[in-house]
């Protein structure tokens, strides 16, 4: 039976913890980026333009906003551990979906199937967010959340390689060939057996989820409760509602706008970089190279956080990157232009980890509720790109890239400097 804690355990025994949460967020990056090539796969299985190719991240994203409150509300029946193993389960079934539908040729099934596994990763992310925040000092939490990145954007690298080796292996050929079928009999053919590419992996990777999820429900991962190990609150608001912490709000839109600029430098740069009539068979790894900068600004910022720089600070320095990488791609063009986006996951990388433990500092019994809006925020990785799609349609796409990369970089700027403040004594 899993012990029950009131309160963080102490930094000397989080390791083993530290180590299974870590696991999960490789987990979640792997299904996650995994959007980035999809929308490359999906535009050719189904013959979509991008706008319709881009309701791949759109019905994952939107998952989290619709499933997040209902998320806090199981966890609170069944406790983080419990919570963890069924949001496995349930992207489990959301991978069946996924690998059928597509089969089948059926875009609409496969979006469900999309949806389903944003579901699992919503309950997943809900419980393992404030877990890994509070599993020791809130003021470290940005260095140990940047440990969960690193475990996340690794296994995101090495998502696009995988799909790429398993399902888009030949795919620069594949439009000439579909477009030359002397029957259309026979260009559905062509079309069907390239969708069904997708069906051994999904069905091994649910699986496999399986698998974790039990694992997850008999390892000896702790309960911790929120409410205890986040106990320091704002002046004020010692018996305030959740509507009293403003720091809180102006967290939830920070992280809306973060997951977008997120997904803009990641899962869109494939869509950037054709838009110079670079070839396919590159695009579809120009996601791994904002991940491999990520990676790189996890490590600065585990070495540099709390020790040199607060997690406030390194996130108003990263919005300020942001910006400068965001100018210096509309400022070039073609391979240049591709490089100043995927710097961006340098400048993206910790600012997750960074505005979440910020946002539900102090939030005593909210912290719940408070991570569950926060979760809800991951939303924005359906809105933005999909602004983005719509607005190069009328304009420039390097011009509609930066119109809406830096007003969002300038408001996660304010945050990192007096947002997160807000409400707050000087002294929290």
């Amino acid at each position: 039976m899993a012990t029950t804690l009131a309160a963080a355990p102490s930094e000397r025994t989080n390791l083993g913890p530290m180590l299974i949460i870590g696991l999960l967020f490789f987990i979640f990056g792997f299904v996650t980026w995994l959007n980035g090539p999809l929308i490359t796969f999906v535009k050719l299985a189904f013959n979509l333009d991008d706008v319709n190719a881009f309701l791949v991240p759109m019905a994952f994203y939107l998952s989290y906003f619709f499933l997040a409150l209902p998320s806090s509300a199981v966890l609170r029946r069944t406790g983080m551990k419990k919570g963890m193993a069924l949001g496995l389960f349930v992207m489990a079934i959301g991978a069946t979906l996924f690998g059928q539908f597509t089969t089948m040729r059926m875009y609409p099934g496969a979006l469900t199937g999309l949806f389903v596994i944003g579901a699992g990763l919503s309950l997943l992310q809900t419980a393992s967010n404030p877990y890994i925040s509070i599993l020791g000092p809130i003021d470290s939490a940005a260095q140990r959340i940047a440990f969960m990145g690193i475990c996340n954007k690794l296994a995101g690298a090495i998502a696009p390689f995988a799909f790429g080796a398993l399902v888009l292996s030949g795919i620069s050929t594949f439009g000439q060939q579909v477009e030359s079928a002397p029957t259309p009999e026979a260009r559905e053919a062509l079309l069907n057996a390239f969708a069904g590419k997708v069906h051994l992996p999904y069905m091994v990777m649910a699986g496999l989820l399986v698998l974790l999820a039990i694992w997850i429900a008999r390892s000896s991962l702790p309960e911790i409760k929120p409410a205890g190990a986040n106990s320091e609150r704002a002046i004020g608001h010692r018996d305030g509602s959740i509507f009293s912490f403003p720091h809180l709000w102006l967290g939830v839109l920070c992280l809306f706008l973060y997951v977008g600029v997120e997904v803009m430098a990641g899962d869109a740069i494939g869509t950037y970089g054709a838009s110079f009539h670079l070839p396919l068979e590159q695009t579809r790894f120009f996601t791994s190279f904002t991940l491999g900068a990520m990676l790189l600004g996890y490590v600065a910022g585990l070495l540099l956080i709390p020790r040199f720089i607060s997690q406030q600070r390194y996130l108003a320095v990263s919005a300020v990157l942001g910006v400068l990488f965001t100018l210096g791609a509309f400022a070039t063009s073609g391979y240049s232009s591709v490089l100043f986006v995927a710097a961006l996951g340098f400048a993206n990388a910790m600012m997750w980890p960074a505005i979440f433990p910020l946002a539900i500092k102090g939030l005593g019994s909210h912290t719940e509720r408070g991570s569950a809006l926060l979760i809800m925020g991951i939303a924005g990785g359906a809105v933005v790109p999909q602004l983005f799609v719509h607005l190069k349609q009328h304009i420039d796409f390097q011009l509609a890239f930066a119109l809406l990369m830096v007003p969002c970089y300038l408001y996660i700027l304010y945050y990192g400097l007096v947002g997160h403040r807000a409400g707050q004594a000087s002294g929290a």
